[in-house]
């Protein structure tokens, strides 16, 4: 091609899609509220929304692992209690670290629940590691 040849073709630039974004950017989202007035407040959060409800079931995922762990609760394979200490241990202290990295985050219902899994679970393995330490003393297997 000649550069008179060049010169003489025109390139077709669509650009309605700038006035498309335009329109777009003006007009307000489905799924975002309209903007508030400077001074007023944000609306509450929900006592229990999808998010938080989700958390409370991780939660409770977690402690049913380490209540499956401590034997309290039967191995959903097997279907029989089946001990493992350091398994227990091991998701007790990973609810803690949850704890501890959450903390000032997390909706007063979700607090008292990890408070409340902890708190149990704690218990639940000292008393477990305190009978496994008599019968160690007295020469017995733990039950």
């Amino acid at each position: 091609m000649t550069s008179s040849e060049e010169s003489n073709i025109q390139k077709k630039v669509d650009e309605s899609w700038k006035s498309q974004v335009e329109k777009e950017k003006s007009a307000p989202s489905k799924g975002t509220p309209p903007p508030r007035e400077a001074g007023t407040p944000s609306p509450q959060r929900p006592q229990e929304s999808a998010s938080s409800q989700g958390f409370g079931a991780f939660l409770s995922s977690l402690s049913m692992q380490a209540m499956i762990a401590l034997g309290e609760i039967p191995h959903p394979m097997t279907n029989a209690p089946e001990e493992d200490l350091e398994q227990a241990r091991y998701v007790i202290d990973v609810l803690g670290m949850f704890q501890d990295k959450t903390r000032g985050n997390l909706t007063p219902q979700e607090e008292q629940l990890l408070k409340g899994l902890l708190y149990e679970l704690r218990m639940k393995y000292v008393a477990k590691t305190q009978q496994i330490a008599r019968a160690a003393q007295q020469g017995k297997p733990p039950q």
